[in-house]
């Protein structure tokens, strides 16, 4: 009986890419879970869970993402000032006025690991709330997801 050996990735032997997604029509929790599995690099057959080898994401037209149902009038964000009282809520709306990119960088987030690999990840992800980005000089990769 032969025993295979389990193959592990190297730092050395990561190859990362760029790529642009246009989140114009998209629904943000389906879109966030994709763009989070390809920080993370899930989608790479060798995938290590330990190292960064995920690619790197450039999101365009974030004031366009679609929330499906009531969200557009339910949904609030929660933040707190560290002072007795100091509870905020905001609406989506408001925030989809004022800073777009928000919205999907607070989803995406939410579905990376609570570490320091989770905040290296988040890194690599670039939001713009128009069709411009000054990322050009990478050749990013145009995505369909």
């Amino acid at each position: 009986m032969s025993m295979q050996k389990t193959y592990t990735m190297k730092a050395s032997e990561i190859d990362k890419k760029w790529f642009l997604i246009d989140a114009e029509g998209k629904i943000l929790g389906r879109l966030a879970v994709q763009i989070a599995n390809i920080l993370r690099g899930k989608n790479k057959p060798a995938f290590t869970s330990h190292l960064d080898m995920g690619d790197n994401i450039i999101v365009v037209n974030a004031d366009k993402v679609v929330l499906t149902g009531s969200k557009e009038e339910r949904k609030e964000y929660f933040s707190h000032s560290q002072y007795p009282g100091g509870i905020k809520f905001t609406n989506i709306k408001k925030i989809k006025a004022t800073k777009p990119e928000f919205i999907i960088e607070h989803a995406v987030k939410g579905m990376l690991p609570k570490n320091k690999l989770g905040r290296k990840l988040f890194g690599n992800l670039k939001v713009y709330s128009g069709p411009e980005h000054p990322h050009e000089a990478q050749l990013p990769e145009k995505l369909e997801v």
